[in-house]
């Protein structure tokens, strides 16, 4: 442990130096602007197995490259494809946090449930939280120890179920969530490199998704009974009640059970309009030739999800009484967009250095010589996978951001997988996994501080150990639990999700 601790602080002295990743893109940006002319000069160049066309580097320093850096910046992210996707996403998903939905679904998941399934309810809500994004730390964290506690468990063992789930399994969820608009929108970017006509959509891992979503949440059950209570037994709290109060004042209230119910119903009801509309052969909301995948709903699915958050938020809010008027929807969508200013900003220097890749043509020949070079080595898929895991587990401890971390590896490796006939979709369900174990032993998470906090509250000496102590087993578990997960749903060729190719 004292080992782990060593190696977590110089992760996090090393975080802490590395600039923010709007500056972390322009340095990238910047190199690929020297690279190109540097590799333009000497002739580097690939043959695309694609189409036998010989592909050079196009140089940034030219009169063309000039007009790419300048005239098509305002292009480059306009047509960013998460940008979009993600604003569409959140506007419906503002409206739903501003009405207190999200939060009553949290609430209402794990306040009434029998002590015996409360582990793994806590552990499939948490998990299933990253609907809610930041809403699921701040209340569902503490709503675990609170709930733990009622039922004479212990609250930091409530407490650490909680934040495991969340973070661990984040890209796990029973539902879709705005994370899959953006790893889809990045995904379909870096599959252009090679097909420009490949398309993404957030249903990608959707299959996946809910598997693996119950899945991990057997596994931390499993982790939490076995390992975690053991750990916690000889562990004593402090407090003075004040909790148990807080749970009764965290339970649901008549009005928001009103508006939980009726806005169930209104998703049930869209779901039904939705099905209804797809079933007739001649329908017109069927893609070409009548294939419901190529479906405007389907392919269009980041409005309906938009949507589905808006209209069911705006009735949840009519029900209480926190949305009194039609008006006050628009401020709600508003407030979401200001929201997702960090991220929009993120997003421009992101695409920014997204289109010199392209137009350099520098990650398609990276792409061809890696496949090559694997090709030759006769490297089996699952070592592939086992070293992208590998690979990003270890940038996820420095770079916590699942966006920034898929914008700079998904480039290379999305193209380069696809050259070694591992789709997308694949690639992009491995990077899911990496991307979420360590989330809760990165000391760069803000929520890892968050968490560490809170459990103060309960034993006012803990520390980093403490917490790590806790939070390891779980991390351990899920990394090794979900990878050999994917490798049996891989071997079967169970599809990832709608219309996503088997492998």
């Amino acid at each position: 442990m004292s080992l782990l601790l060593r190696f977590l602080q110089g992760v996090e002295r090393l975080g802490n130096k590395l600039p923010h990743p709007f500056w972390l893109f322009t340095m990238m940006a910047g190199l690929v602007i020297a690279l190109s002319a540097v590799l333009s000069a000497i002739g580097v160049s690939a043959v695309s197995p694609v189409d036998g066309k010989t592909i050079q580097v196009k140089s940034l320093l030219s009169a063309e490259g000039v007009q790419a850096i300048i005239g098509d910046a305002v292009d480059n992210f306009a047509a960013f494809p998460p940008l979009a996707l993600i604003i569409v996403v959140m506007l419906g998903v503002s409206v739903a946090e501003h009405s207190g939905l999200l939060s009553a679904m949290l609430r209402g998941s794990v306040t009434r449930v029998p002590a015996k399934y409360l582990t793994f309810v806590v552990a499939l809500v948490g998990i299933s939280g990253s609907v809610a994004s930041d809403a699921a730390y701040v209340v569902l964290i503490p709503l675990g120890a609170m709930v733990f506690k009622a039922v004479g468990r212990s609250p930091v063992l409530g407490l650490v179920v909680a934040f495991g789930s969340i973070s661990a399994g984040y890209n796990a969820s029973l539902l879709l969530t705005p994370t899959d608009a953006i790893l889809a929108g990045l995904t379909t970017t870096a599959a252009h490199l090679i097909d420009p006509n490949y398309t993404v959509t957030p249903l990608a891992n959707y299959y996946f998704s809910i598997g693996s979503a119950i899945f991990l949440a057997f596994v931390i059950t499993l982790v939490t009974e076995f390992v975690l209570t053991k750990r916690t037994a000889g562990m004593a709290t402090d407090g003075d009640g004040a909790p148990d109060q807080q749970l009764g004042e965290m339970r649901l209230t008549a009005a928001e059970r009103r508006g939980l119910r009726n806005a169930g119903l209104t998703l049930l009801a869209l779901v039904a309009v939705l099905v209804a509309v797809l079933v007739p052969s001649g329908s017109p909301f069927r893609g070409e030739d009548g294939d419901v995948l190529g479906s405007p709903i389907i392919t269009g699915v980041a409005y309906v999800l938009g949507f589905a958050f808006l209209l069911t938020g705006a009735v949840y809010g009519r029900s209480t009484g926190s949305i009194g008027r039609a008006a006050e929807i628009p401020g709600a969508m508003t407030k979401g967009v200001v929201d997702l200013a960090p991220v929009v900003v993120l997003f421009f220097a992101a695409s920014q250095f997204l289109a010199y890749f392209k137009w350099t043509h520098i990650g398609e020949i990276i792409a061809i010589h890696g496949a090559a070079l694997l090709q030759a080595a006769n490297v089996h898929p699952l070592v592939l996978f086992l070293g992208l895991i590998a690979l990003v587990t270890c940038i996820n401890l420095v770079i916590t951001s699942g966006s920034a971390q898929w914008a700079l590896v998904g480039p290379i490796l999305v193209p380069m997988f696809m050259l070694l006939s591992v789709s997308p979709e694949t690639t992009q369900a491995v990077y899911r996994i990496a991307d979420s174990a360590t989330n809760l032993i990165s000391p760069m998470s803000p929520y890892f501080a968050m968490a560490l906090g809170l459990l103060q509250r309960y034993r006012k000496e803990a520390g980093i150990g403490t917490l790590m102590s806790l939070t390891i087993p779980i991390s351990f578990a899920v990394l090794v639990s979900w990878t050999l997960f994917f490798i049996a749903w891989w071997a079967l060729g169970v599809p990832l999700g709608p219309g996503a190719p088997v492998r």
